[in-house]
Parts: structure tokens; sequence; C-alpha cells
């Protein structure tokens, strides 16, 4: 009887081959996105109010399947599919992708979004790449490999770390479109606070990553996708990302839902009563400075 010789399974990538598939990936899912920004898309609005366009359905389209065809042992699981109802077991090791992250922005015409591709292993996000495709750039990191800023119009390839806290104060960012977000002074356990730069997207946390910011308060509902692949970068990085307990932000949680958290560079905010404080909003009577945004922080 003729046998068939049992081919050994392929070795599992090693997280450096992982990283540059997640930046080739990712490079290539930006000129999608901006390829459709520049001859106009239709937009939908999904069943939870947010907002979809042709540029997020062919962003995912693109990035799910060259994850599955690179690495079809690792589950990639993506926003639309999953908010479409289409479920995958992720395991232990997966993807997250958030195909266009701030659609909202990219709908308006603002340059504010992103592209995030994370791989999170045993309930961690590890590896992180993201795109900001208005303005040529991507940011790939994680555990043991750095972090990285690179220049897709001119292939420069930058290191990148967090900065301490300037002796005039933090710099707050803060999201674009919830201005009651902003953090009361009190979060802070008086540190100074010198400004707050409202911007979306995960152009917050690459933005503290890179020592261009130094914490950044989330209230507003956000998605594991949204939070996996910059987490990772900002933790290279020498940041962090906390729930509002002081906890490192874990993933597999059900529905794929995060709890309120901040991030924040090398001069990190006490966490102390954070939780308490958590639902209370700016009343104009904090030391807060006007919210102010120039083309060099974005």
């Amino acid at each position: 009887m003729e046998t068939t010789e049992m081919q050994p399974p392929s070795p599992c990538p090693d997280d450096r081959t992982l990283l540059a598939l997640a930046e080739d990936i990712v490079a290539k899912a930006a000129d999608i996105v901006l390829e459709i920004r520049k001859r106009g898309f239709r937009t939908e609005v999904k069943a939870d109010s947010s907002l979809v366009t042709e540029a997020d359905k062919a962003s995912e389209t693109y990035i799910l399947r060259r994850l599955r065809e690179a690495c079809p042992d690792i589950a990639a699981i993506g926003e639309e599919e999953t908010a479409a109802g289409h479920q995958v077991e992720p395991g232990e090791t997966y993807w997250l992708v958030d195909p266009l992250d701030g659609t909202r922005g990219f709908a308006a015409g603002r340059n504010e979004f992103a592209i995030n591709i994370g791989l999170v292993r045993n309930g961690r996000a590890v590896l992180g790449v993201v795109a900001i495709p208005a303005y040529h750039q991507i940011y790939a990191g994680g555990p043991g490999l750095g972090v990285r800023r690179i220049d897709t119009r001119t292939g420069t390839v930058t290191p990148i770390h967090v900065r301490p806290t300037p002796p005039e104060g933090l710099k707050i960012l803060s999201s674009s479109y919830l201005g009651s977000e902003r953090c009361p002074s009190n979060w802070l356990d008086g540190q100074k606070v010198a400004s707050v730069h409202p911007m979306g997207s995960a152009i917050k946390f690459v933005r503290i990553a890179e020592g261009n910011g130094d914490f950044y308060p989330r209230l507003g509902p956000t998605m594991e996708w949204d939070t996996a692949a910059p987490q990772a970068i900002l933790e290279e990085a020498g940041g962090q990302l906390l729930t509002a307990e002081g906890q490192p932000l874990h993933y597999g949680k059900p529905g794929w839902k995060n709890p309120h958290f901040y991030c924040t560079g090398a001069g990190t905010p006490s966490p102390r009563n954070l939780n308490n404080k958590i639902g209370q909003r700016h009343d104009g009577n904090s030391s807060l400075p006007p919210d102010r945004t120039t083309s060099s922080q974005l």
C-alpha cells in the first residue's frame, strides 16, 4: 500500500517577521484608502449609528485576505466583519484590525484617520502597526523590537520614544469629537497642564509614543481593535495604557469592548482615585487652558 508522508506543520513566523508583514500590508491598505478618498466614496450608517465607508470595507477586505493567506494559523478579526455578524474564534494569538480608525473624520474630509493592525497573544497586545495615510506615516513596534516611524514618501526610518514631562507641564491630547471628555485638572493630582489638543483616531497614541504629547484620557466607548496596535507601540516606546483603576488594558473581553482608560508618556500622572472621577466633566473651573491645535501636532 502506498503511503503519503505527513508534512510537519509550518513553523509560526517570529514576531519580527510578523511585524514586517503587517507593515507591508498596512502600507498598501493606506494606498487603497487614499485612492478611494481621491475619487469620492459612499458613506453608510451602521446599526450602532457609527459611520462606514467604501474605504473601511476595501481596506479591511485587503488586510484580512493578506493576513489569512500569510498566517492561516493565526485568526484575523476585523471591525467590519464583526459588525456584520461574522464571528471568528480568536485562539491564544490573533490579529485585531481596524481598517479605518476615525471614519467620521475621514468622511468629513479631515486628515486624522488611521489604519490599525495589532497582534494579541495571551490577552496582551504584543505587536502594533499604525498607518496615518494622510501624513504618509507608519508606526511599528513591539516588545524587544523597538518602535519606529516610517516616512513612506522618503523611506526615512526614525526610532521613537516617549519624552519626560516638560517643565511647562503636560500636553494633553483629547478626542476631537467628545469635547466634554477633556481631562479635569483634579484627575492629574495637581500636575501642571501646559495645553490641550483635540485630535482624532489612534494618532493620539502614537503622538505620545513619539514624544509629542504626554497624556490622553478616554471616557468614550472604544473597541479592542481601536487600541491593540497603538497600545503595543506606546508601551514599547516607554508609555502606558492603563484602565481607570491603573491596571494594564488586556484583551479578549466580552463583546470586544474596552473600559475607560488613559495613556501616558514618561511623566505618568498618579492613578490615585482616578476611577472615582470617571464621569466628571470639565465645567470651566479647572486650570486647563483652552484647546488649541497647530499643524506641527498632526
